[in-house]
């Protein structure tokens, strides 16, 4: 397998494995396997979980998978506090050669509010994105603020982001909003027109804010793959509301026996485009 730094990479899954058994968990990679419209696998990681993290980065890239590790802060989700990108950049040039090199570097899960200007946006990305390039050339990859689903704020500072190695990351759900309107094909388009290599990180039929829009998210991901944009379902393990396409999850059973949940086809389906 040649090791990608760089998007386009191919299809694939999200794994959370922070919060269960200090991290020792059953990926269950020989079933994985079995599925080939898996290639890549977006890894969550809790900042404590450094040590674990280069147990699985490895395990992935020695079953043959391309690696997205991402810096995920449970309690800074959606946070407007540019600290916290500077905080997660720090722990990148600490750990990224800990935790073994050769993968894509997603900066920060879902930083950022739906309130934001384009220019705080920008503002607190570029010192992040060059702490980073201390130890890291490839793509960097950055949430869209707003959980993921406000393109056009993060359309907008595309132009004032210094350092243009970078690659936009839109997380669409049954309730994704844009910040005005219902998560659409148009966001697709919008981030698209930025020139810059562009991904679904996550996508599924989660509804956590009821509400707040009916997003078409099964045709989004649909529309994502027509454009050629990597697609990352949610997620093999490691929700905690039984959203995983395998079973028992983690948090019931973390070394079980892994066998395809209810849920699997759901996403599974659309890797493959059905």
């Amino acid at each position: 397998m040649t090791i990608l730094n760089a998007l386009p990479i191919p299809n694939g899954v999200n794994l959370q494995p922070s919060y269960y058994n200090n991290g020792n968990v059953n990926f269950a990679y020989p079933l994985m396997q079995t599925y080939p419209a898996i290639k890549t696998v977006r890894i969550e990681i809790e900042p404590t979980s450094v040590t674990p993290a280069t147990t699985w980065i490895a395990e992935a890239q020695g079953n043959g998978y391309h690696v997205i590790a991402t810096y995920h802060k449970k309690d800074a989700i959606g946070s407007n506090d540019p600290q916290e990108l500077i905080q997660a950049a720090q722990w990148w040039q600490d750990n990224y050669q800990t935790l073994g090199g050769n993968f894509i570097i997603n900066l920060m899960n879902e930083w950022g509010p739906h309130n934001l200007s384009p220019e705080a946006y920008a503002d607190a990305y570029n010192p992040a994105i060059s702490l980073i390039r201390t130890v890291y050339a490839g793509d960097i990859i950055i949430d869209l603020p707003g959980w993921g689903q406000d393109a056009g704020i993060a359309a907008d500072a595309v132009p004032l982001i210094t350092d243009q190695n970078i690659a936009l990351s839109a997380h669409i759900y049954k309730d994704s909003w844009n910040g005005s309107a219902t998560f659409s094909r148009q966001d697709i388009d919008r981030i698209l027109q930025t020139g810059k290599p562009c991904l679904v990180g996550e996508f599924g039929p989660i509804e956590d804010k009821p509400g707040t829009g009916y997003c078409d998210w099964a045709g989004c991901v649909k529309y994502a793959k027509k454009k050629g944009m990597t697609v990352i379902g949610w997620c093999w393990n490691g929700d905690g509301n039984g959203h995983n396409m395998i079973s028992p999850s983690w948090e019931d059973d973390p070394l079980g026996d892994m066998q395809p949940s209810g849920y699997f086809n759901e996403i599974y389906g659309k890797l493959v485009g059905v």
